[in-house]
């Protein structure tokens, strides 16, 4: 297993419009999950928290200078790893017990997929989802997740103030329970989490609900946006959203 320096575990980059991606390279693609970092006036946002395996205020202490809220898509490991470092931590209140006392995990490909009641299907799934580590001594065997014991419940409608932005917190149940985009109207930016990404959605692991998700993808048909950012792949124009979400209805509702 390669070694490296843990300053080289996160990837950063300016994306416009006064937000950042930072990704975990060394992850495993099933893990590797996006974080964004929207620059506010009054404070600033992070959307999701990546894996944990790094502590993001030891690498990326510039994230918690401008009195950062953290949001939570949902309750996945891959999101949710370094939520604890955060002062202010919210997440839909139906993913709020699993912040706060996370279930077991793994860094296992066959044991995390038992966990989330998946089938690995034809493509083989990695013993370890992890393609480096960030110290010698470092042991993927003891990986867990620290709770958050102060996350403060976000519902439907909430807004998520930074001053000069405001966004709007929207419930889109279907990847799990409570799972949420957060929109700016004004810039016409949603953020998505797992609920929409241009890859493989998920929506049969433990706490999905399909029909729950064909809803979900008709009212995202809905919201006006120019880019969407996503837990996962690359940025996604408004026809991208429409292709994910038209597809998606098609295969479940027929």
């Amino acid at each position: 297993m390669q070694v490296i320096d843990p300053t080289e575990w996160f990837r950063v980059s300016e994306v416009g419009d006064g937000v950042t991606l930072v990704e975990e390279p060394y992850v495993d693609s099933l893990l590797s999950a996006n974080i964004w970092h929207v620059r506010g006036r009054d404070r600033d946002l992070v959307v999701d928290a990546g894996l944990g395996v790094v502590s993001l205020r030891a690498q990326l202490p510039w994230l918690f200078e401008h009195d950062p809220v953290v949001v939570l898509s949902h309750a996945h490991l891959d999101h949710m790893g370094g939520a604890h470092e955060f002062a202010d931590c919210r997440v839909h209140a139906a993913e709020a017990a699993r912040v706060r006392r996370p279930g077991p995990v793994s860094l296992a490909g066959p044991r995390l997929l038992a966990i989330l009641g998946l089938d690995a299907g034809e493509e083989p799934v990695p013993d370890l989802l992890l393609t480096a580590v960030p110290d010698a001594a470092y042991d993927p065997g003891a990986y867990a997740l620290e709770g958050v014991a102060g996350v403060t419940e976000l519902r439907d409608g909430d807004v998520v103030d930074l001053g000069d932005r405001q966004l709007g917190v929207l419930h889109l149940p279907g990847h799990t329970p409570g799972s949420i985009n957060l929109y700016d109207a004004d810039a016409g930016h949603l953020f998505t989490g797992d609920v929409l990404y241009d890859g493989g959605l998920i929506d049969t692991c433990v706490g999905s609900d399909i029909e729950a998700y064909v809803g979900t993808m008709r009212a995202l048909l809905e919201v006006p946006h120019t880019r969407a950012f996503p837990g996962h792949g690359g940025i996604l124009g408004q026809r991208d959203v429409r292709r994910i979400a038209t597809e998606y209805v098609e295969f479940r509702a027929g």
